[in-house]
């Protein structure tokens, strides 16, 4: 007789290191299931780049499968029209895709990729857990909180916006190799700054670091993930730095998440925008951080991230219209002088929480199987 793997669909936007971190807790614990991950084509609207998820999960033996997704966006673009014309074409192939897999669970991240197969799941009679990653529930996990079984919540505030019988309390899933990290007792010298965006990279925040990179190099040792837009313009920048200040300066478009902990064992402290796994990341390895939210994003989400993160002792928050290569540099200097002390206060509650989300979030999974 056969033995079925019962199959498991995971979704989302952007959450290939959180989707990671899951696969890993699944294969830790030796199960027999068959792993796909349904998400967008690229990482960024209108450009052929790859996402972390589909670099990252098929070298685990995960199933990846595209789909073009649309979504109603905030302010008004050219992709706004051709997106709007994509949302039926993303339902569709979510709905030929289940059928095909015949999952017996999904596991969305949230993001408007992870809708239409959130409803057609439900549609089609399968269970759907959801998980929300930010401080404020974004705009597809409140829809798709309807079709749910469980919604899992990184942060207590999220359970304000959400049915309280379906809601559970479980962090933010973090990659084991990056809670291995741990703190560091004393900053380096001279210091190590890692500067991310994301894994596309933050163009605003490249502008005034390029403003600023000699600056840096002479106080500093620099890595900087820039982004695949960005990464040849850096590239030619180092090559035209002098050789003291060249070697002091590490720059990529995309860090291959399995390799993030090692950026984290040398920083000491980052530049970063305020996305969720990022700020779970800091918490963790206390790297104190300047924080710089996207201020357009739906709810203000990043804004109210990174004054979580803030009020945790870890970060500060420096908002993208008082964003110049002055308030920069002020910024990274006063996380310098403060570095010990902010080490030091920094609140290890919310580190706590996410060092066993992944294990609580697949308890879930085998819960409903």
């Amino acid at each position: 007789m056969v033995t079925i793997m019962p199959r498991i669909v995971l979704t989302g936007g952007h959450a290939g290191t959180t989707a990671f971190a899951i696969v890993e807790e699944i294969v830790k614990r030796k199960k027999a299931w068959e792993l796909f991950w349904i998400g967008p084509k690229s990482a960024v609207e209108g450009k052929n780049i790859p996402t972390a998820a589909s670099l990252i999960l098929p070298q685990y033996g995960v199933y990846h499968h595209p789909i073009i997704a649309g979504r109603i966006t905030n302010k008004w673009t050219r992709w706004s029209l051709p997106s709007l014309f994509k949302i039926p074409i993303g339902f569709i192939q979510a709905l030929i895709l289940l059928i095909k897999i015949k999952p017996k669970v999904i596991l969305s991240f949230g993001g408007y990729a992870a809708f239409p197969v959130v409803v057609t799941g439900w549609l089609l009679g399968i269970p759907v857990i959801i998980h929300a990653q930010t401080v404020v529930v974004g705009l597809a996990n409140r829809f798709s909180a309807f079709f749910a079984r469980k919604i899992a919540v990184a942060r207590g505030e999220s359970r304000e916006l959400l049915p309280k019988n379906k809601t559970v309390l479980t962090g933010n899933p973090v990659m084991s190799a990056i809670i291995k990290v741990g703190a560091k007792t004393k900053i380096g010298n001279p210091p190590t700054l890692y500067i991310t965006g994301g894994s596309t990279g933050a163009q605003r925040i490249n502008i005034v670091v390029e403003d600023i990179l000699p600056s840096l190099l002479n106080d500093f040792n620099v890595i900087h993930q820039t982004g695949e837009l960005d990464y040849d313009r850096f590239l030619k920048l180092k090559e035209n730095l002098n050789q003291n200040l060249r070697e002091k300066y590490e720059v990529q478009g995309f860090f291959d998440a399995r390799e993030v902990w090692q950026i984290y064992k040398k920083a000491d402290m980052l530049i970063s925008r305020a996305g969720a796994n990022t700020l779970s990341e800091i918490l963790i390895t206390k790297r104190p951080a300047v924080i710089i939210p996207i201020p357009w994003v739906t709810y203000d989400e990043q804004n109210k991230n990174a004054l979580y993160a803030q009020k945790a002792g870890i970060a500060i928050v420096l908002p993208e219209d008082k964003l110049t290569p002055r308030s920069l540099l002020d910024a990274v200097y006063k996380v310098k002088n403060n570095w010990r002390r902010m080490v030091a206060s920094a609140d290890t509650k919310i580190a706590q929480l996410d060092s066993l989300a992944a294990a609580k979030l697949t308890d879930l999974l085998e819960g409903i199987l």
